[in-house]
């Protein structure tokens, strides 16, 4: 079935370590002249470089209507802390802010914190996954609007009680509620690979957005009707999900006739086929898969940040803009308004949460 919305476009700021917040801040700028949904920063215990999550905290005043999605590992690090710090970037952008959720699978990065060795990958999604629970449980621990400040001990108070919360999972257990008011969004989005089978089951249990590596149109169209059959299976409306291809992007390798398509690439950061082409042939190729219903739309991750970003604004999104197929303004202020989503409403009504699905 033809889709009814036009694609989503989102792009990776990934790229060598760089240690200067001004090199984020001009692609995130330029991702946003050309009004891309979110850029994304993958992050790791084991890559050299700076916290995504805190860079993208400085490119959000910087900004003004691109969405915000840093990686948050989460094998090592609690609930609360991730629930707290991506609230924040909400906050400081005033609701463009989501997360990706890592997992960390080396010795090297265990020995990092000294009290946990491995744990195989089925084992590290399904811990993902209940953490990506307990965060948004911990959002759903207070009432919209439900702080005031009160003037004689200058101290933040709820109006109505906060929503306690006692979710446990394998590894953790969290008892809110969150020291933060709701967030801008009501949640922050979140975002599950789902390629591989054990973040697929995370991803169509949790997930607000669900990349997937394809190599063929039919190969993505099959990955997004799992995804969407998977999380009507947890109560979901598969319409609230938005499944994205995740393309490598070389828009430098030939210069002159390239021919699109996509090719075996080598093994990079973000993963998926490897497409090498010109902005033209990219826009083709969005708009073919696009309209054969294989995917809500694409998440690039350029070779060469820069040279491809600007490749894929002034070329792709351009030429795609001028057939009408992709936006020329954001139509709302928030991330969720950029993919066509609801601002999520509170899972809860005045009683303890249970360990279960995100609903």
């Amino acid at each position: 079935m033809a889709p009814t919305r036009p694609p989503h476009l989102a792009v990776a700021l990934d790229g060598p370590a760089r240690y200067d917040a001004h090199h984020y801040v001009a692609l995130a700028r330029l991702a946003e002249r050309g009004a891309l949904d979110f850029v994304t920063l993958g992050d790791s215990f084991a890559r050299p470089g700076l916290d995504a999550l805190a860079v993208l905290s400085r490119v959000a005043p910087a900004t003004e209507r691109i969405g915000l999605v840093p990686t948050v590992t989460t094998t090592h690090t609690e609930p609360f802390h991730v629930s707290t710090a991506v609230a924040t970037l909400d906050w400081v952008s005033r609701g463009r802010a989501g997360w990706a959720v890592g997992v960390s699978a080396t010795e090297a990065e265990a020995r990092l914190f000294g009290r946990r060795s491995t744990t195989p990958p089925a084992a590290l999604w399904r811990d993902a996954g209940e953490v990506a629970d307990g965060v948004a449980r911990l959002w759903d621990g207070r009432e919209d609007g439900a702080e005031f400040r009160d003037t004689s001990t200058d101290r933040l108070v709820d109006r109505d009680e906060p929503h306690h919360v006692d979710n446990r999972g394998g590894t953790f257990a969290v008892r809110g509620p969150s020291p933060l008011p709701r967030s801008p969004q009501g949640r922050p989005l979140t975002v599950i690979d789902g390629s591989a089978e054990g973040g697929r089951a995370a991803a169509a249990r949790y997930a607000d957005v669900v990349p997937v590596r394809a190599q063929s149109p039919e190969q993505a169209a099959a990955h997004r009707a799992d995804v969407r059959r998977r999380a009507a299976a947890h109560g979901r409306d598969p319409d609230g999900i938005r499944v994205l291809v995740t393309l490598v992007v070389d828009l430098g390798a030939r210069e002159s006739a390239p021919e699109p398509g996509l090719a075996a690439g080598p093994p990079l950061a973000g993963g998926g086929p490897h497409f090498i082409g010109g902005p033209v042939d990219l826009a083709e190729l969005i708009a073919r898969w696009h309209g054969e219903g294989a995917a809500d739309g694409f998440h690039l991750v350029p070779i060469a940040p820069h040279r491809d970003l600007e490749r894929i604004v002034n070329g792709t999104v351009a030429l795609l803009q001028h057939r009408g197929s992709f936006r020329t303004f954001y139509p709302g202020g928030t991330l969720r308004e950029h993919l066509g989503l609801a601002r999520h409403a509170r899972r809860h009504a005045g009683r303890p949460a249970r360990t279960g699905g995100a609903a």
